[in-house]
Formats: structure tokens, sequence, C-alpha cells
């Protein structure tokens, strides 16, 4: 499930991802995404319940998560899922999503504008 605040998807539309492979594509997200410290590999350690060795080895892109662990990735990860959907050549699938999200957060805040509104009353 998608959260329903936080970042928008990443632009991954400039095609970047596509020439590094999935390995470094992966690795560039996460270090974006997380930095490069030993709390990123605590924070995937924790999405994907790996340990630290293999939380750092996915950063560095020496390797990279099985399906399983990837589907925990990019499911704690927008970052993540954006970069999958764009090496997988469904950018469209990306943009409907953050077309999603953005209606969603725009219901809340016109939400937040009534109760806003009404306690001015």
């Amino acid at each position: 499930m998608l959260h329903k605040k936080g970042k928008v998807f990443q632009n991954c539309s400039d095609e970047s991802f596509l020439d590094l492979g999935f390995r470094p594509a992966l690795a560039k997200t996460l270090k974006e995404e997380l930095g490069g410290t030993n709390q990123a590999a605590k924070s995937i350690m924790k999405w994907a319940d790996v340990s630290e060795r293999t939380a750092k080895n996915w950063i560095a892109g020496t390797h990279s998560p099985s399906g399983e662990h990837l589907i925990d990735l990019m499911r704690h990860s927008d970052a993540v899922l954006a970069v999958v959907l764009t090496i997988a050549g469904r950018q469209g699938t990306l943009n409907s999503i953050g077309v999603e999200l953005l209606k969603e957060q725009l219901r809340e805040m016109l939400i937040g504008l009534d109760s806003l509104s009404v306690a001015c009353d």
C-alpha cells in the first residue's frame, strides 16, 4: 500500500536509470533516498528483514535483492517503486499512481480547509 503522505515520485522519465542497469539504478536510488550511511542500512534491514551486510551490498550496488526483498523495498519506498516501474517501461503506471496520490492529497487539503472555515464561522 502506498503512503498517503510524503514524497511525490521522483521524475525518472529522463531514462537515466535505463542506461545504468538494475543493480546500479537501485543502488543510486537507495543512496539518494536514504544516504550512504549506517542509518540507511538500518532502514533497509527493517524494511526487508535482511542482514546489515546484505543491506550494504544493495546500497553499494554489488548485489541486488531477490524478488521478495524487492517487493519489501517497493512497499516502503516510493523511489524504489518508481525506478523499478521506469526500468520495466511502465512509466504510464507510475504516472497514474502519482496522479492518484496527488488527488488524495488534494482531498485531504480540501477537508482541512473546510474544517478551518467551519471553525471560523
